[in-house]
């Protein structure tokens, strides 16, 4: 008997496949969003707050077909991420200096981006500044603006779903894979962190990511109905050495392959990524290595 395939973070069967080649079949005017739907439901594909993991189930569907699994319905439109991205327009921003010590821009603030002005300033950075860019993400999610006293805008940060495999992180952890397929969800991966180049301010880099540390546990369960017991990073060396993270007190506990996520066959070359850790809480393996 063939072992189940792991996608999106879920042990996919021949009788999964089956059931869902036999949806698409027997319903042949279903768009895509109706399939992923009916299947979060025949599956009972929900988060912690009962929430039905639709994208999720629409980037599982995704990645069958590009795998030759399966056949999905035409697209009936553009994608949800194309939309977005033509809805996106860049916000006007400040760029004076802001620079001196830390102490003058106390306190600081982290707000959380997720629609309006905020959320306008927020993209606009990072698409503007960030290496990476940003366009939009997919599943769970916590962006952040960090603003001083004065309610200038310091820092962007991106918190997101957690890499599904990751040797060294893995080892620190001490979890099974069936241990890391139950507790994944409870990892938090920071995935964009911006300080725009006209701040120039010793030790706001660290200090911002402490606030977002501090906050990050409780906005989570908020939103998600679940708690987050460590956080993870991934710093390409070949542009930064991981200063800030070592000064808020993450710990570098190994080097990434070379290989890009989407690497199947082990054949694309990518800069070697530092892999930082933090702890969320004292009793974070305990949490992780939960079963059932």
């Amino acid at each position: 008997m063939r072992e189940p395939r792991i996608i999106q973070g879920r042990a996919v069967t021949e009788e999964d496949l089956a059931l869902v080649r036999g949806l698409i079949g027997a319903h042949p005017d279903w768009h895509r969003t109706r399939v992923s739907r009916e299947l979060c439901g025949l599956w009972g594909w929900t988060d912690a707050a009962g929430r039905s993991k639709d994208m999720a189930c629409r980037t599982l569907l995704l990645k069958l077909e590009r795998r030759g699994l399966l056949e999905l319905p035409r697209r009936q439109g553009p994608s949800v991420n194309h939309r977005r991205g033509l809805a996106f327009r860049p916000v006007p921003h400040e760029t004076a200096p802001i620079e001196g010590p830390l102490q003058d821009l106390l306190p600081v603030r982290l707000v959380q981006a997720d629609s309006g002005a905020e959320r306008q300033v927020w993209q606009t950075l990072l698409q503007a500044y960030h290496y990476l860019g940003f366009t939009t993400k997919v599943g769970k999610s916590l962006a952040y603006l960090a603003v001083d006293r004065a309610g200038r805008p310091l820092a962007c940060l991106l918190f997101g779903a957690a890499a599904w495999k990751t040797a060294d992180r893995d080892r620190f952890i001490g979890w099974s894979a069936v241990q890391r397929a139950a507790n994944l969800h409870k990892v938090a991966n920071n995935m964009r962190f911006l300080i725009p180049p006209w701040v120039r301010v010793p030790h706001l880099a660290s200090h911002a990511l402490g606030l977002a540390l501090r906050q990050l546990p409780g906005d989570w369960q908020r939103r998600y109905g679940h708690g987050v017991y460590l956080a993870e990073t991934f710093v390409d060396l070949s542009r930064f050495r991981g200063t800030s993270y070592r000064a808020a007190n993450w710990l570098q506990v190994g080097l990434t392959a070379g290989r890009s996520r989407n690497d199947v066959r082990h054949r694309l070359c990518v800069p070697a990524k530092a892999v930082y850790v933090r702890p969320l809480c004292r009793d974070f393996r305990a949490r992780l290595m939960e079963e059932g």
